[in-house]
Parts: structure tokens; sequence; C-alpha cells
């Protein structure tokens, strides 16, 4: 079939939901009206480990519009079966059976559940519910001595070459341990979910970045067919990865409106965001590397703790960019987690990744320093021919092109590799830079396609959008695939019962979701186009169907645009209401091909030498992630990376005070992200390319890449203008002073 022309691929066009956004007409979870709500509030435990004695709700039921009051102690029948559709979830054990017995296993867990006609009635109820505990000591602390440790699964222990050996006698050794505070994700939007019941069946309006996962969660939980769960999520304002699993608020929210029956709006409150859904877990990573006085890295060591729940033991893919990064021969790595009396940890953006990068990157530069070699010549010296953790060939790997072309964009041939170099007044002026990879992680995707009489198209899909916009992306594939303007395609997501979409995370939307947009689009359009060629009525009868395109949902030969009908005409003459047809995306070449998106990121900073504060100056990103299907888009994902990147190198700590669990900076003016003040001069560079291997569309995945390496590059930066190596994070004053 002919190749479409392509006006709106590639395009830097505003997003299509913008106008509903910046006006307030798109509905988030907790706005949306339904008739009868009420409304819930949690009451959460003030001890993180211990068990509930006793819980007095004769006050909170005197209140008036009090509809009532759930703990354990109603006993409410919820099933948890197993999940056949969690296959996402990294978790082993247990997931938190809510109101299910009288243990406390975090400080904040929702212990009861406050349902009242009003907000103000509920919020005042829950205040007025006591609960009384046989608390313990909680283990909240993973670098408390004695600490537990799980042993590692299979999967989280790794060796290649003899390590051991080769760093012994490598010429060159470096050694450190590198800290990373605990990070939340503190999205715009706070977890919301509006429950319903008829009869056995529920809908949810819920924040969720997977309504299937969300659906098959709640079947689950109260033991029902899943086609009787109805899920719709048509916006979420930021999630960062927190929405990927379904959290127990949610499950409160539709045992409220079973008991109740009523619907139920549970939104929680930004302290409860720190309790209630998961963050990026605090690590202890430690890495040893060997090499030649040449710059060749012969041997690395890599000795990784985590934290994670009592009841869970969450795990990501930390250890991947030690294995395929470097062509390093001799590997071994160790992944342990540190089970404490928290909540589960879980994704953030550039799960595992980034954080491997920021001990990896780091570890590389201080090698760097310690060899006299440019950091980024010693990064070239140690490129893989082939992937060094399997030996497969890369399907692309341009990390080459892009480190070369960062250093010729940010000035690096300026650089003086002398730290203290350089300076600005009382400011001292550093530069650094790191690499990155994130795994190109693709699902099966399906998606319907619909042209309507009048030659308007409709898409659906049950995939998410979070913010990259996907409403936009998946409008432009569809707009030039079936030959149709933007105005006229319509792109819906959002909802459980739309064609099935893996979650709406690692980015993966746009490769699975838009390939099985683009093949929907060009099944509809071969299909019309085959109707066309054999209606003897049509101007385009016994035309080659290879010749035929579509352009402004006009169809006509190539090369001749004068012979050709509409969309519009041909449906009208033949009768047809619509054309339908279901385009699916499965993935292939696994075994044959090793897939990653590649980033080069380079910092500089200004660190005030009488007080040690750290100033951003500018940044730039180099990435090799595909063809870039719109150009906007993915400029706004890298520059939000980065600004997120400098929050977790600079500014973001989860704290807690170990002596009872509590997080004393759960809100927005103690834990503190970047503002407008904070953000220097920013650019992205993506190169120009694709990868067929992939997938048809020719894409990587690019939300998460953009994350990696950014913290490393700050940290770098930092060292090259004071001297002074900082291996935790965030980076303070008090460490540089």
């Amino acid at each position: 079939m002919s190749p479409q022309p392509q006006a709106a691929v590639g395009a830097p066009l505003s997003r299509v939901d913008g106008r509903l956004k910046v006006t307030g007409q798109a509905k988030y979870a907790a706005e949306h009206d339904i008739d009868g709500v009420v409304h819930a509030v949690v009451v959460d435990s003030t001890i993180a480990r211990g068990r509930i004695t006793g819980i007095n709700t004769r006050a909170a039921d005197a209140q008036p519009g009090v509809l009532g009051v759930i703990s354990h102690l109603d006993k409410p029948r919820l099933v948890y079966r197993d999940n056949p559709g969690a296959w996402l979830d990294p978790f082993v054990g247990e997931r938190l059976h809510v109101f299910q017995d009288d243990k406390v296993l975090f400080f904040g867990q929702p212990v009861a559940v406050v349902v009242a006609r009003t907000l103000e009635a509920a919020q005042h109820a829950a205040d007025l519910v006591k609960v009384s505990y046989d608390a313990e000591q909680p283990s909240t602390d993973m670098e408390a001595s004695g600490a537990p440790q799980n042993d590692p699964l299979p999967q989280q222990n790794y060796t290649r070459g003899n390590p051991d050996e080769a760093l012994a006698s490598a010429e060159v050794k470096v050694e450190g341990t590198y800290r990373l505070a605990r990070n939340h994700h503190n999205a715009m939007e706070p977890h919301a979910t509006i429950a319903r019941w008829d009869g056995e069946k529920l809908t949810v309006w819920d924040k969720t970045q997977w309504t299937l996962g969300a659906r098959d969660e709640l079947a689950a939980v109260f033991g029902i067919p899943a086609e009787n769960v109805h899920v719709i999520s048509p916006f979420v304002g930021g999630a960062f990865g927190n929405a990927l699993r379904t959290w127990p608020h949610v499950t409160i929210a539709a045992l409220a409106a079973r008991q109740i029956r009523r619907p139920v709006k549970l939104a929680l409150t930004r302290k409860q965001l720190y309790y209630g859904v998961g963050y990026r877990p605090a690590y202890e990573y430690g890495l040893s590397l060997g090499s030649t006085r040449s710059g060749r890295v012969t041997a690395a060591v890599h000795r990784i703790r985590a934290e994670t729940s009592s009841y869970e033991n969450y795990a990501e893919g930390a250890m991947v960019p030690g294995q395929m990064l470097y062509a390093t021969p001799h590997v071994r790595q160790t992944y342990r987690t540190v089970p404490l009396d928290v909540n589960t940890p879980t994704f953030m953006r550039g799960p595992g990744y980034s954080t491997a990068a920021f001990a990896i990157e780091s570890a590389m530069d201080e090698l760097a320093h310690e060899l006299g070699i440019d950091p980024i010549e010693l990064r070239l010296r140690n490129e893989p021919q082939e992937d060094p953790s399997n030996g497969l060939p890369f399907s692309t790997r341009r990390l080459r092109e892009c480190l070369r072309v960062g250093a010729r964009e940010f000035g690096w041939h300026r650089r003086d590799p002398g730290p203290r170099s350089r300076r600005d007044g009382d400011w001292l002026i550093g530069t650094g830079m790191a690499s990155g990879a994130y795994d190109t992680l693709r699902m099966r995707s399906e998606a319907r396609v619909r042209l309507d009489a009048d030659g308007t198209a409709l898409v659906q899909a049950s995939t998410s959008d979070m913010g990259p916009g996907t409403y936009t992306s998946m409008t432009q594939l569809a707009a030039d695939a079936l030959g149709l303007t933007m105005r006229t395609v319509r792109f819906e997501l959002g909802d459980s019962t739309f064609p099935a979409s893996p979650p709406h995370g690692g980015s993966q939307t746009m490769a699975g979701v838009g390939s099985a947009v683009q093949d929907g689009c060009d099944k509809l359009r071969r299909q019309a186009i085959e109707l066309a060629v054999e209606d003897e009525r049509s101007p385009l009868h016994g035309v080659d169907a290879d010749d035929v395109v579509v352009r402004g949902g006009r169809l006509h030969a190539r090369g001749n645009s004068g012979r050709g009908e509409t969309y519009r005409q041909l449906l009208a003459r033949n009768g047809r209401t619509h054309l339908e047809v279901t385009g699916t995306f499965a993935p292939t070449g696994d075994d044959r091909f090793s897939m990653y998106a590649y980033s080069a990121v380079f910092a500089e900073v200004a660190v005030d030498r009488r007080l040690g504060l750290v100033r951003m100056r500018r940044m730039l990103g180099v990435y090799d992630v595909g063809r870039i299907i719109s150009p906007k888009l993915a400029d706004s994902q890298a520059l939000g990376a980065m600004v997120g990147g400098m929050g977790q190198a600079l500014l973001e700590h989860t704290v807690t005070d170990h002596r009872d669990g509590r997080i004393v900076n759960a809100n927005l003016a103690d834990y503190l992200v970047p503002v407008n003040a904070d953000v220097p001069d920013l650019k992205a560079i993506y190169l120009d390319g694709e990868d067929r291997h992939a997938d048809p569309i020719g894409v990587k995945g690019l939300g998460e890449i953009v994350k990696v390496g950014v913290a490393p590059a700050i940290a770098n930066a930092v060292f090259h203008a004071t001297g002074k190596r900082v291996r935790e994070l965030p980076i303070t004053a008090e460490a540089l002073i």
C-alpha cells in the first residue's frame, strides 16, 4: 500500500485537549458530577507497627449528615482472590487487605472510613473517631544496624566473568557508596475515586494509569467478574508512575459505596498522598570499578540495597544499566530489599534506571578524574559493539552520536577539566555530564477505528494520558494514516470498555497503542480504497489500490489528483453509515535484538563558595529515541524530566521520624520541589531516526529516558565546580561547606 503523506506527524502541534484543560472543562477523577454522591474520608493510623485495640465511633456517628463509619470491626466482605491480570506487578507477597484485621503495618495505614452527606461533615467526623493501639517500636530506617534484608530473588543476582579476580588485579580502582533519598511524586492531581454500584456491577471514576489493571484488581478484591467493573479515567493530572497500581483508597471507596448503598467520592489529602500511595524507594548503592590505565573498565561490582514494605517486596530494574551500558567483561551484582514498617514503594519516573545511573555515572566520572581522561572520552572507550549482557545486537545504539552532538552543542571543548578552575565572582562554576539508557518496553495493544459517513473518524483505546499528550500524538498518527485533518479525527481514551491497552507507564504507550492505531487506520484506509476501486460508479474504479492515496479526506489516484472522491461521497453512494476495524500490535523481535533508548545529559551549575548553595545555570539533553511523532510534546517531556532531575539531585527528600514512622515533611511547604525560579536554560535535541525493529512506527519510549542521567550530570558538575565529591542525594549546602 502506498505510503501516506505525513502532514501531522512530525509537526510541532499544540495539544488537542489543551483548551479543555486551561478552561477547566477537562474532568479529573474527583470532578465528575454523579447523582446522589456522598463523601468519604479515611482515618489513618497514628502508629507504624502494632495492633488496634479499640475504635470509638460514637461521637462521629452522632454528627449530622454522617451515614456510617466502616472499619475491620464491621467485618466487611472482601475476597482478595488472585488477580490474573496483575502481570505488571513486581510485588511478591500479599497486598494490603484493608479493614480485614487489627494489624497496623505502617504509619498512615487506613484503619477506618467515615461517610457523610457532605465533605465537611465527613472530615469533622473523621477527626472524632478515636482509635486505641497496642503499639510496637517500628523499623523504618534502612541504614539502622541490624535491619533485616530479604534474600535476593533469582533475577536479583547477576555475574559474568570473574569480577573478584579482575577487580583485585585492576591497575586503577574507584569505590564508593551512593545514597539516594526516598522521593514522592507530588503530582498536581491528588488521588481520588468515585464508586457507584448498580446491583452487582461497579463503576469507578478513578485516577489511574491503567484502566484495565484497576478493573481487574477491583474484580479480584470483590470477587466479581471483570466485565462487571467499569473504570473511567479520561484525564490524569500527572502521576509519574504512582497511578499504575490500584491503591487501598480505591477499594475503600467501592466498599463504602456498597455498604452505604450510595455513590461515594473519596479524595486523598496532600498529606495522605505520602502514606496512601507509593514513592521512589531510598537506595544504598555500593559500586567498585576496576580499569586499565588507558581507561578500559575491566570489572564492576554492584551492591544494591533498597527499602520496601514488610508486607510486599517491591523491586525494580536497577540492575539493568550495570549489565549493558558499558563493555565491562567482569560484572557482579546483588540487589537486596530491606523490609520496613512503611507502605510499599512503586514506580517513579525512570524507575531503577535513574537510580542506577546516579551511582554508575558518578563512579565513571570519578574514574575519569582519577585517570586524567575526559569523561566523554572514557565513555567512548567503553562503548560495546553488542549487548554485553546477552550478546544480542542492538536494534539501534547511537549513544556515541548523543555524546558527540551534546559535546558540540554544549561547548564541552571550552571546559577546563580541573575542579574549581572557573569562577564568576563568589560563584564556582562547574560542568558535568552523564549517559543513560532505558528499556524499550512494548506490549500487546488494540485500538478501534471508525470512519463515519460525515467523513470524520473516531479512534478509541483504553489507555490513559497522565500528561505526555496521548490525545494529541494518537490523533496525529490517525490523521495522517487516514488522510484526514486533525480536526476531523477524535481520539478517546481512559475507559476500560475500550479496546485493550497496556499500562500507561514504562514509556510504552506510543510504541504499543500508537502501533495499534496505525494498524487500524491503515486497515480502514485500505478498506475504503478497495471499496472505491471495486465500485463501478467510483472515479477510482479500476485503479490499482496501491496507487491510491488519501489527503484531506479525499481519495485520489497517485499522480492524478483530479481523479478521486471524498470519503463522504464513497460511503453515501454505497449506503454505509460507517466503516470500522480493530487495529492490533503484538511485539516481535525480542529474541533477536537488544532494544534501548539512550541519553547524554550535560549540566552547568554555580555553587556559592561560602554558603554551599547550588544553582543550575543550563542543561542540555541529547536523545536517541527513534522517530519523533510530536516534537512539541517530546520537548515538553524532556524539559519536564530535567526539572524533575533537578529536584532529585538538589531538593527532594522525604524525611521520616524513625521513632514513630511519621513523615515530617508530608506537604508541599516542606517537601521541596523545583519552582520556576530554579529552572535555567534547558534544551533538548532528538537525533533524527527510527527503530523499525522495535515497532512498525519506528518509535522508542521517551518519557523515562529523559529523566535518566539528569541527577548524575548535576552531581558531576558540582564536583567540577567545588572539587568535593558528594555521593548522596539530594546534594545539600551542608555537604559542600
